[in-house]
C-alpha cells in the first residue's frame, strides 16, 4: 500500500438517539445515528413514527381535522393566460423573422443575386 493517501483508521464511538451506543472502528471517531438496530421498526417489529421536522404532527393535524374521511376537491381551471402568451410568442416569432417565409420569397433572392452577378460580369472593365 503506498503510504500518505490512505484515511485514519479509529476505534469509533457509535451513539443512537435512542440511547443505544457500541463501538466500532471507521475513519470518525463519533459517529451519531438517529435509527440503530436496536430501535429500528424493521428489526424491533414495533411500529415507531420516526418524526422529521414535525411531519408527522402536521399529518396527524389534518387528518384528525377530517375524522379520517377522504375529501374530494374540486378540479383546478385550465389556465388560458399561459396559453395566450404562447401562441402569442409564436405569432410574434414568425412575423420578426428574417428568413424567408414562402418558397417564393427564397426564390426572389436567389434571382435578384443571379442578375447582380450578371450585371457585374457584362459592364465592361474601365481602363
Amino acid at each position: 500500500m503506498k503510504t500518505g493517501i490512505h484515511p485514519s483508521y479509529y476505534v469509533a464511538q457509535v451513539v443512537c438517539a435512542c440511547g443505544n451506543a457500541f463501538t466500532t472502528r471507521a475513519t470518525k471517531k463519533v459517529i451519531k445515528l438517529d435509527i440503530c438496530s436496536g430501535c429500528h421498526p424493521f428489526y424491533t417489529g414495533k411500529q415507531r413514527l420516526v418524526d422529521r421536522a414535525g411531519r408527522v404532527d402536521r399529518f396527524q393535524k389534518r387528518f384528525a381535522k377530517t375524522g379520517g374521511k377522504t375529501i374530494e376537491r374540486a378540479k383546478a381551471e385550465v389556465k388560458l393566460k399561459k396559453l395566450d402568451a404562447v401562441m402569442y410568442r409564436k405569432a410574434v416569432r414568425n412575423t420578426l423573422s428574417t428568413a424567408p417565409t414562402q418558397a417564393s420569397d427564397a426564390e426572389k433572392a436567389k434571382k435578384s443575386k443571379k442578375e447582380a452577378k450578371k450585371n457585374a460580369a457584362q459592364k465592361p472593365a474601365k481602363p
